[in-house]
């Protein structure tokens, strides 16, 4: 890892439910206010629409206005813009995270783990690829929400041949309700402190139209296990830099990832 700074920039807002335009405008603000200050701007989960099951009524296609607007919008600000949208494809409905960098090109990654207690596991198609992306010397992990529950998807292995770890942060887009806001950041740590990693988790505050609770919670945590920032429940907007430096003499200082198990993931 040759970087040693990434800015990373927390957008944490009350979604409009079923709105997609209004959510435009909404988010749209808020990421400009960023521009020239942040590599890279992360957005909640399903943030043009809210956590919903109605799903053909809120899903567009990858060429639609939504996935349209946040890659100009990446270029406005000249940094990479990520959330995840609901996108229907070959007939099946996605929770799809979509990556968009200001040159344009665009990468996804669809929800692995479907919340099976909300009925997402009916009405959503399964992602079976993790994504791994690099920006500015850092290799990065998307995810979306529930993911966050599954180590083994999630495990960070070190491999001898690259001499690098599957990546140096991973985040997570998510609508994580009030009433499970402590396994989030109970889960958020682990996943920092476990895989020597930084971690990043963006959700949302408000009142959806399902009248669930959100309280917000989002954080960006170091490789120790411990916050550099948590929001509260408020709309806000927060930048952090990771600093590649400090990680690196982490994982020379306390190699835990010499002692991991290998193993393999199926279906």
């Amino acid at each position: 890892m040759k970087a040693s700074e990434l800015r990373v920039s927390l957008v944490q807002g009350a979604t409009r439910w079923h709105d997609a335009a209004a959510n435009r405008a909404y988010y749209g603000d808020l990421v400009r206010r960023l521009a020239g200050a942040s590599d890279l701007i992360v957005l909640p989960e399903t943030f043009l629409s809210g956590f919903t099951n109605e799903t053909l009524g809120n899903a567009e296609s990858m060429q639609g206005e939504s996935v349209r607007w946040i890659g100009e919008l990446s270029r406005e600000v000249d940094a990479v813009v990520t959330g995840s949208l609901i996108i229907q494809e070959h007939g099946t409905c996605l929770n799809r995270l979509v990556w968009a960098r200001p040159d344009g090109s665009i990468e996804t990654y669809d929800k692995r783990h479907l919340f099976r207690m909300a009925g997402e596991h009916q009405r959503y198609g399964s992602g079976s690829k993790r994504l791994e992306v690099e920006l500015k010397g850092w290799r990065i992990c998307p995810q979306v929400c529930y993911d966050l529950r599954f180590p083994v998807w999630l495990r960070n292995r070190f491999d001898s041949q690259s001499q690098r770890f599957d990546y140096d942060l991973v985040l997570f887009v998510a609508n994580w309700p009030s009433p499970r806001r402590h396994a989030w950041s109970t889960l958020l740590s682990a996943r920092a402190s476990g895989n020597l990693d930084y971690a990043v988790g963006v959700s949302r505050g408000g009142v959806e139209g399902n009248q669930i609770a959100y309280s917000g919670d989002s954080a960006a945590i170091d490789f120790l296990g411990q916050p550099m920032i948590e929001l509260g429940a408020q709309e806000q907007v927060a930048t952090v830099a990771l600093d590649a430096a400090a990680l690196a003499a982490h994982r020379e200082r306390f190699p835990a990832w010499m002692d991991a198990d290998d193993f393999r993931i199926s279906g």
